[in-house]
C-alpha cells in the first residue's frame, strides 16, 4: 500500500470518554484531526489510519494514567513506538501556538509537533508487567483509602467540636481505635457521665479494646468538664456516630489492601532486596516498584534521584553560578516513598542515623538532613537492585585481582 508521508508524528490529548488524535507531517503541517472513542475498535482503527498515511508512525500522549491504559496497551501491543509528553510541556508550549483558546484539538497539536522536534526528549513507554500493573491499582486504591480516611476525621473532629470541645481534644482519633469505638455508641457528655469510667471500661473490653481503662477515664473526664448540652446536639451525635461506624469499617478495608499489597509485593524477587533496606517496609517497597517498575527507564542513580526530586538543579545567571535549588517536576509520590523510609531509619542506630546526625551537626534543618540522607539512600538502594545483594552496614568487600 503506498503511502504519502515517509513519517509522521500524531499527538494525542487522552480522556476518559474520548480522545483527540493530531497527526503531522515532518514539516509540522496537519495531515489528520480526529475524535476517538476511547474503545478498541476506534483505536484500532486510528491505528490503521495513521499506518496507511505514513511509512513510519510516531506517537505521543500526554496521560500515562488509567485513561490511557487501553489506548497504550494496543499501541504497544501493535509495536508502535509511544512517548510520553507531560502535561505541564503541553501547557507551557500552547502559548508560542497560534491562538489564545484551548481545545483537545489544540493540545493534541502540540503533543504532537514537541515529539515532532524533540525527538529524543520524551521517556518511550512500554506496557509494564503484570505485577507492575497491579501493584499500581493496589498502590493508587491505597491512597485514595487514606484521603477517605483523612476527610472522614475530619468531619468528625469537626462534629465532636460543636457537641462537647474537650472531648474532641481528649483523642487523636486518627492514631487510636479505641476512642473512634466509644463514639459508635456515647457521644454526648450527658451520655458519657451516665455510664460512667467502669461500666465504659466494661463495654470496651467486650470489644477487645487496648488499654480499655484508659480511654474510658479519658472520656469520662472529658465529659464531665461541661454540664450544658449545645444547640443541635442530638443531630450531631447521630452523626458523629455514622461516621464513626464508617471510619471502623474503613480501617477494616485498608488493612485487607495493606495485606494485599504485601502479599503481590512479596512475588516480586526485588523484594527481599529492598525490605532488607532499614526504613523500606512492604507497603514503601510496593510504592516503590508501582513508579519505577524494573528501574530500565533509569541510566543510574542519579536518573532516580532527580525523579524522586532529590537531585538539586542548577540555577547559574550571569556570574553567579553554583547556585542551586529544589526542582519542581518530579514524581511526589517516589520523593514522599525516599523520605518517609529515610525519616525511619534515622530514628534506630545505623549509619543512618549516624549520617543523619553528622548532617545536623553540619548545620542543616531537620528536614534537609532527611532529604540529605534519602540522597544518599537512593545511591545504596540502587546499588543493592544493581548487585543483587541484600543490605549490610559494612561497606562490600572488593576481591583484589
Amino acid at each position: 500500500m503506498s503511502t504519502s508521508h515517509e513519517r509522521i508524528w500524531v499527538g494525542i490529548d487522552a480522556g476518559k470518554g474520548h480522545h483527540w488524535a493530531v497527526a503531522v507531517d515532518a514539516d509540522g503541517e496537519t495531515v489528520f484531526s480526529t475524535k476517538v472513542i476511547n474503545d478498541e475498535s476506534q483505536i484500532l482503527a486510528l491505528i490503521e489510519t495513521a499506518r496507511e498515511r505514513a511509512g513510519e508512525v510516531r506517537w505521543a500522549v500526554d496521560i500515562s494514567g488509567r485513561a490511557s491504559t487501553l489506548l497504550l496497551a494496543l499501541l504497544i501491543t501493535h509495536g508502535q513506538h509511544v512517548v510520553y509528553v507531560p502535561g505541564r510541556t503541553v501547557s507551557r508550549m500552547s502559548g508560542a501556538y497560534q491562538g489564545e483558546g484551548k481545545t483537545d484539538a489544540k493540545d493534541a497539536r502540540v503533543i504532537a509537533d514537541q515529539a515532532r522536534m524533540r525527538p529524543k526528549g520524551f521517556a518511550q513507554l512500554t506496557t509494564p508487567a503484570e505485577l507492575v500493573a497491579t501493584l499500581r491499582v493496589l498502590t493508587n486504591y491505597r491512597a485514595d483509602l487514606i484521603a477517605d480516611r483523612v476527610r472522614l476525621i475530619n468531619r468528625l473532629r469537626d462534629l465532636l467540636v460543636g457537641i462537647c470541645p474537650a472531648l474532641e481534644r481528649a483523642f487523636d482519633y486518627s492514631a487510636a481505635k479505641g476512642p473512634v469505638v466509644v463514639l459508635t455508641e456515647y457521644q454526648t457528655p450527658a451520655a458519657l457521665r451516665r455510664i460512667g469510667v467502669k461500666r465504659l471500661t466494661t463495654w470496651l473490653e467486650r470489644r477487645k479494646v487496648r488499654g480499655a481503662d484508659a480511654v474510658a477515664a479519658k472520656a469520662v473526664k472529658a465529659a464531665q468538664s461541661q454540664q450544658i448540652a449545645l444547640p443541635g446536639e442530638k443531630r450531631a451525635a447521630k452523626l458523629v456516630c455514622d461516621l464513626a461506624h464508617q471510619l471502623l469499617a474503613l480501617d477494616d478495608r485498608i488493612k485487607d489492601n495493606d495485606r494485599e499489597i504485601r502479599e503481590t509485593f512479596r512475588t516480586d524477587e526485588r523484594s527481599e532486596i529492598i525490605e532488607s533496606m532499614p526504613g523500606m517496609g512492604p507497603i514503601l517497597g510496593a510504592e516503590f516498584v508501582a513508579i519505577v517498575g524494573d528501574l530500565s527507564g533509569y541510566q543510574d542513580a542519579g536518573r532516580l534521584a532527580s525523579h524522586a526530586g532529590l537531585a538539586p538543579v542548577a540555577r547559574d545567571s550571569g556570574r553567579r553560578t553554583g547556585n542551586y535549588h529544589r526542582p519542581k517536576r518530579y514524581n511526589r509520590r517516589l520523593r514522599h516513598v525516599f523520605y518517609l523510609a529515610a525519616q525511619t531509619a534515622m530514628m534506630r542506630p545505623g549509619p543512618s542515623r549516624d549520617y543523619y546526625l553528622k548532617k545536623r551537626a553540619e548545620g542543616l534543618l531537620h528536614t534537609q538532613a532527611l532529604l540529605s540522607l534519602a540522597r544518599r539512600r537512593v545511591d545504596v538502594l540502587w546499588a543493592m537492585l544493581r548487585d543483587k545483594r541484600l543490605f549490610t552496614s559494612a561497606p562490600p568487600v572488593t576481591q583484589a585481582a
